[in-house]
């Protein structure tokens, strides 16, 4: 006799509301028990995101400000010193670069607008650079900010957050446990460290991890308690893309239901933070990528750090066809007001002819 796969709606929906998480085992079941169905799982997981964030999806847009030219090793990154990716290296842009690229993000509909700095860490200097650039987006632009650039101490932190930065990025990554088997040239304890560094200093942390590294489960877990008890409000969740030339590339679990179950573990975990379905989705979630808006609530478009991604018309298809609706910000939206109806019938591979080659009559 068979039974019926256990349906978790509301044993992990009603205490999520109540922001109780899972139990550690109840979450390794989450990922891997064949007992829990994939979508009364995600049903689950959007009870809590709907609540929290309604139907909204946050856009955020990356600009590579410095690529490259990094002493650190961590093996899943392009720009390590290590990696033999065929990427293109370059210092610092200038501030009209990086200021161009920020209304270009406020007008294609960011809530955030993310730069990111290679590196280990910004000098005090550099520090007070880039706190010049965060002002003036910020009297430009109706969209938040948000830096990624390397480890922090409490002294750059407060010259950030005198300049008015919403957030600082620096992911945990993976498991303390596991962490040296992807980079040795800092600790787990650093990245902590800079989260703290920030949080003190009256900056929001944005930290989450990579998935398929040759992580277990356990690993997958304890990054999300441990974002539970640092109260992370931000947590993108990374899908490893596997580049050539990196000394980590693919450990071959990532399918989509896999990615899909680390989101809902994920926001199960943390019901009120900002869950990101982050890099890779395009490549990892492929025809599934919509069901990752039930548990998340936030992605990234026009790509990544060094790699593509989908550009904005197909991410804000995808949003505004699964129900979901773009977050993005004042200037964008008027735009869109004014802008003309688009077509509702497209087919995969883009715009163009209807009829098949061969049905079609020459004119």
């Amino acid at each position: 006799m068979t039974t019926a796969p256990l349906d978790p709606t509301h044993r992990f929906a009603e205490r999520a509301l109540r922001g109780e998480a899972p139990s550690e085992t109840e979450c390794l079941e989450i990922l891997d028990g064949p007992d829990v169905a994939l979508l009364p799982l995600l049903h689950a997981a959007f009870i809590p995101r709907e609540r929290h964030f309604g139907r909204k999806v946050m856009v955020h847009i990356l600009n590579n400000v410095q690529n490259g030219l990094c002493p650190e090793d961590c093996g899943y990154c392009s720009q390590s010193r290590d990696s033999e990716a065929a990427i293109r290296k370059y210092a610092m842009k200038s501030d009209e670069e990086i200021l161009a690229e920020a209304e270009h993000a406020a007008r294609a509909g960011a809530t955030r607008y993310c730069m990111v700095l290679s590196g280990r860490g910004p000098t005090i200097e550099r520090t007070k650079k880039l706190a010049g650039i965060i002002r003036t987006v910020k009297d430009r632009y109706p969209m938040e900010v948000c830096l990624s650039a390397g480890l922090l101490e409490e002294e750059h932190a407060r010259i950030l957050a005198a300049a008015g930065l919403d957030r600082f990025n620096h992911n945990l990554n993976t498991s303390e446990s596991h962490y040296e088997k992807i980079c040795t040239t800092h600790t787990y304890a650093d990245r902590v460290r800079t989260l703290q560094a920030a949080k003190k200093c009256g900056i929001e942390p944005c930290s989450g991890l990579i998935v398929g590294m040759g992580e277990e489960s356990r690993d997958v877990v304890e990054v999300a308690f441990r974002l539970r008890e640092l109260e992370v409000p931000s947590i993108p969740v990374n899908f490893l893309i596997p580049i050539e030339g990196n000394p980590v590339v693919d450990d071959g679990t990532l399918t989509p239901e896999r990615c899909l179950r680390v989101l809902a573990m994920m926001r199960l975990v943390n019901p009120t933070a900002e869950i990101r379905v982050a890099g890779g989705r395009e490549g990892h979630l492929r025809a599934l990528g919509a069901l990752a808006l039930w548990p998340a609530n936030s992605l990234f478009v026009e790509g990544y750090l060094t790699t593509r991604g989908d550009t904005e018309d197909a991410t804000y298809r995808m949003i505004r066809d699964a129900g979901f609706e773009v977050d993005g910000n004042s200037l964008y939206e008027e735009a869109e007001a004014s802008a003309p109806g688009k077509t509702r019938f497209r087919l995969a591979g883009g715009e163009g002819e209807i009829l098949k080659p061969d049905i079609r009559r020459d004119a």
